[in-house]
């Protein structure tokens, strides 16, 4: 298929290599375009200066950029991917925004006799490279069902969870759950260093049981060593906190854990921790 990527992050870019090792054409932009450059030299294909340039004649755009303004700019900017595509293309935005920026594109497309799916990811950068992320995705059947064979070069899991918008909402639940659970383990640790216990064999037996985790799983070695200079950086988590709190004031959702934990977050940040992974929240408990 000819298809384009918007946006080369440490998540768009392996993402948009999958498609072009799966031998499909891909056209992509990205705002420096060194790094629109750097990919085409790894993976092949071709790039544009502008993302309506990109999107001209792809049947499926794909989209990864950082928040609702980013994604307004790119997809229906004056120069944006919109401006580009031909009637009854497709947009699927992976970046993880609100609900209603989602439903703003989903409304915009539809006047302009195009298709929009949001679809945000999980799994974080690894799972871009290793093509195993979890994709939710909002908007219409006929859409996702073309959409989700060419998704599922890099997502081992693309569901559709409703009409517009309900990728977005799924995702909050997503970081929702991530938050409470990385502060639970956090506290798991610290308890164990505290009392004695040798934390790496405490997290050896109790992952075996009821307390077993992703994030148990593949974070809790480095919590214990105190390295955090990689994966999913605390910035990022506060964006999408800030979401999930802005829906809920929206549906009237309890969420405490939450707001408690975007606290501690921001504290994190103030210690110099933007950067950080989001397990970094265990700084705060060995170093009170």
């Amino acid at each position: 298929m000819k298809l384009a990527f918007l946006g080369l992050g440490v998540m768009g870019y392996p993402m948009a290599g999958h498609l072009a090792k799966a031998g499909h054409q891909v056209t992509v932009y990205n705002r420096t375009q060194a790094k629109a450059a750097q990919w085409v030299k790894e993976y092949g294909g071709q790039h544009r200066a502008r993302a309506a340039e990109a999107a001209s004649g792809a049947e499926i755009v794909f989209t990864c950029v950082g928040n609702d303004d980013d994604v307004r700019q790119v997809v229906a900017g004056k120069d944006g991917a919109f401006a580009g595509m031909s009637r009854g293309a497709i947009l699927a935005d992976h970046t993880t925004a609100s609900a209603e920026v989602a439903r703003d594109m989903a409304a915009l497309a539809r006047d302009k006799g195009l298709e929009f799916l949001d679809a945000p990811v999980s799994g974080g950068q690894a799972g871009a490279v290793n093509g195993k992320l979890t994709i939710m995705v909002g908007g219409e059947r006929a859409s996702f069902d073309k959409a989700q064979p060419v998704m599922a070069h890099y997502g081992r899991a693309v569901t559709l969870m409703g009409p517009a918008g309900n990728g977005q909402l799924t995702k909050m639940v997503n970081q929702i759950c991530i938050a409470g659970l990385v502060q639970a383990l956090s506290e798991g640790i610290n308890f164990a260093m505290r009392a004695g216990l040798d934390p790496a064999l405490v997290i050896e037996v109790i992952s075996k049981g009821a307390a077993q985790s992703w994030q148990m799983e593949n974070r809790a070695s480095t919590m214990i060593q105190g390295k955090f200079d990689f994966g999913f950086a605390i910035d990022w988590m506060r964006k999408d906190l800030a979401i999930c709190l802005a829906e809920a004031r929206l549906n009237r959702a309890a969420l405490p854990v939450t707001a408690l934990v975007d606290q501690f977050y921001q504290r994190v940040q103030e210690r110099g921790g933007r950067r950080w992974d989001t397990s970094a929240l265990i700084h705060l408990l060995a170093n009170p």
